[in-house]
């Protein structure tokens, strides 16, 4: 049996969510939270399997309560559930040790197919989210051809940081920050939009 709780401030999809469940064969929903602080109350009351939570909430966002939430109980699944596509959203939550990545705009079917997963024990991606295979090792022995600078900005592309936040940070400019992007993608081999974030997580540069 999967024991289920939802975070979402919006209490119209929380109530979608539990009429989608209400009588679907092995998941109980536990309990629900409008925000972070509450949804920790429910887990520590409740201890879920799968946690379903938003991003943006009152009082705690998901990415704070997920960390709380894997740091207490780590055997416990967090599935983020979403408007934001962007990969500092995406980073920052799985970072934050969540097994899953689902947008708001999904079907109904497709929530519950991410939650059956990721209670199995494996992660589920939004289609529309560029981070397939997330987690998985990928070796490269051009690594080691990689400037200090570059390294440097691979790690906070890692803390899901943007080129802008890259930029301030380092005293560079924006375009400069975006030539070193495209040029580790050129290095390392890797192509498409979510490829450089995730080599920097798997690759520990986040760090």
């Amino acid at each position: 049996m999967i024991r289920l709780a939802i975070a979402e401030d919006h209490q119209s999809l929380i109530d979608g969510l539990e009429l989608l469940l209400r009588y679907e064969d092995g998941i109980k929903i536990v309990g629900t939270a409008n925000d972070g602080e509450e949804l920790l109350k429910v887990v520590r009351r409740s201890e879920p399997n799968v946690v379903i939570t938003d991003i943006r909430m009152p009082k705690m966002d998901g990415i704070a309560a997920t960390k709380t939430i894997k740091k207490e109980f780590p055997h416990t699944k967090v599935l983020a559930f979403t408007m934001f596509d962007q990969d500092a959203a995406v980073s920052q939550m799985m970072a934050a040790g969540a097994s899953g990545y689902i947008l708001k705009n999904t079907s109904l079917n497709e929530v519950l197919k991410a939650i059956l997963t990721v209670a199995d024990g494996n992660t589920y991606f939004d289609a529309n989210i560029d981070v397939d295979g997330f987690g998985q090792k990928k070796e490269n022995p051009k690594k080691e051809q990689l400037t200090k600078r570059q390294k440097e900005i691979l790690s906070l592309i890692g803390q899901g940081k943007t080129s802008r936040e890259i930029g301030e940070e380092l005293f560079i400019g924006i375009h400069t920050v975006d030539t070193h992007r495209k040029n580790m993608m050129r290095i390392l081999g890797i192509k498409g939009k979510g490829e450089l974030l995730r080599y920097a997580l798997e690759k520990k540069y986040k760090f």
